[in-house]
């Protein structure tokens, strides 16, 4: 599995703005990214399986950039366990919770996008260990 693209929004509701890489800080997340500095809600994570998954429920696209997700990996059912570890290129995530599908989807995917990615949202986690993640990177859970 490798990082297949990632997305950052420099504040709620702002569009996603696709990256060739991320900073990330323990304890604090994405630098320049809405939710830098929260307690917990640090980086979202979606599989392109997972969106694919949704598309063909929805009977329509739903593109990477357009869930408000974070990062976005090339294959596999992300975990959603609270605990589990994640890791991407060098740095490590540990999993909070599932990532509900976001509201801002219905306008920006278009309607039924949420109900299509229920189950399929992927993870919010937080960042364990600091450092840089590239599309590219490899990824392991």
């Amino acid at each position: 599995m490798i990082v297949a693209a990632l997305h950052v929004a420099a504040a709620r509701k702002a569009p996603m703005e696709a990256v060739e890489r991320i900073e990330l800080v323990a304890g604090q997340g994405v630098v320049g990214d809405r939710y830098f500095g929260t307690r917990s809600r640090h980086v979202s994570v979606q599989s392109l399986e997972e969106l694919a998954e949704a598309a063909e429920r929805r009977g329509a696209p739903v593109p990477a950039g357009d869930t408000r997700r974070t990062v976005t990996v090339d294959s596999g059912r992300v975990p959603t366990t609270p605990g589990a570890l994640l890791r991407l290129g060098d740095v490590e995530l540990e999993v909070v919770r599932k990532a509900a599908p976001c509201r801002v989807m219905e306008s920006g995917v278009g309607p039924g996008a949420a109900r299509a990615m229920h189950e399929r949202g992927g993870a919010i986690c937080r960042v364990l260990t600091s450092g840089v993640v590239r599309v590219g990177d490899p990824v392991s859970w």
